[in-house]
């Protein structure tokens, strides 16, 4: 049975960082993209950064660039989302995901994913 566990959410003030952790029992994690999503309450759930199996590729969603950064360590199966300068407006549950690769290419669809984790809760408080 696959299980993605997410961990290292929290309530921080704006401006603040968090890295979030997700810890993957999958057998192809070294073969799988990995991404990280979000969900507010109302609101559809959005890809927010994601990673090809070797961590060559990485992908982000434009208002995360150049403040969140994703990678992978394939021998532990863990996937980190590194958050740095959070705005209020980053508060969600933040789920990540696993599916497989196209061509060696991953997307920030979510419904190129095939697990999911539970999620972890981010706010970000003004």
């Amino acid at each position: 049975q696959v299980q993605l566990v997410e961990s290292g959410g929290d309530s921080v003030q704006a401006g603040g960082s968090l890295r979030l952790s997700c810890k993957a029992s999958l057998d192809t994690f070294r073969s799988a993209c990995m991404g990280w999503f979000r969900q507010a309450p109302g609101e559809e759930r959005e890809g927010v950064a994601a990673i090809s199996p070797t961590g060559l590729y990485t992908y982000y969603a434009d208002s995360v660039k150049g403040r969140f950064t994703i990678s992978r360590d394939n021998g532990n199966r863990i996937l980190y989302l590194q958050m740095n300068d959070l705005r209020p407006e980053d508060g969600a549950l933040f789920y990540c995901g696993a599916g497989p690769s196209r061509n060696y290419q991953c997307s920030l669809a979510p419904g190129d994913y095939e697990y999911w984790g539970q999620g972890t809760q981010v706010t970000v408080s003004e």
